[in-house]
């Protein structure tokens, strides 16, 4: 991913209003447009966590909705396209809700090459301040997925974080019964 030139900081209503029709592979980072250029492996990397979490959603009822990127608009200087979203059943938006749409319970960043510094700094704070349950960020270059949560929903900041790694399951206490071996998501094919 690469920064489209910019001369100023632009507002969120500015992005939504001028990038409508080209947004799809851009976010807006405190006022920065960033453009998404995933590869062959983060690409993977995102099949394989949406495919899990599908199959877990569709396992029971009630255990909410995934989905792809979609735009989320956090503030007036932030609107992000996590590259997975999973919203409970309780906050899923309806397929006609208008867009932008709202903060899901969990947000998945995978690294990118030129993008994972904005994933592990201001996205995570913002993220964060914004009241999101729980970010996972998951590092392909290290194999490590890096959950941050808060340990009750009342909880000002991400008060835990599991640093799972090839031999441990990915888990959460959003996502009740769901499991992923962190090796099953890393393996080459």
């Amino acid at each position: 991913m690469t920064k489209m030139q910019v001369t100023q900081r632009i507002t969120a209503a500015e992005y939504l209003d001028h990038y409508e029709e080209d947004h799809r592979r851009t976010e807006l980072v405190d006022g920065l447009i960033i453009m998404h250029e995933a590869r062959l492996p983060h690409a993977l990397l995102s099949m394989r966590l949406l495919l899990a979490l599908t199959d877990w959603t569709r396992a029971q009822a009630g255990r909410g909705m995934v989905v792809v990127p979609i735009d989320v608009m956090l503030d007036d200087r932030n609107v992000y396209a996590p590259d997975v979203l999973w919203y409970s059943e309780q906050r899923m938006p309806a397929t006609d809700d208008p867009w932008p749409y709202p903060l899901p319970d969990l947000a998945i960043e995978i690294r990118s090459p030129s993008t994972w510094r904005y994933d592990v700094g201001i996205k995570r704070r913002t993220y964060e301040r914004q009241g999101l349950a729980e970010l996972w960020l998951v590092d392909g270059v290290e194999s490590v997925v890096r959950a941050l949560r808060r340990s009750d929903p009342a909880a000002a900041t991400f008060d835990a974080t599991h640093e799972l790694a090839l031999g441990d399951t990915l888990s959460s206490p959003l996502l009740h019964g769901f499991a992923l071996p962190i090796a099953e998501l890393f393996a080459e094919r």
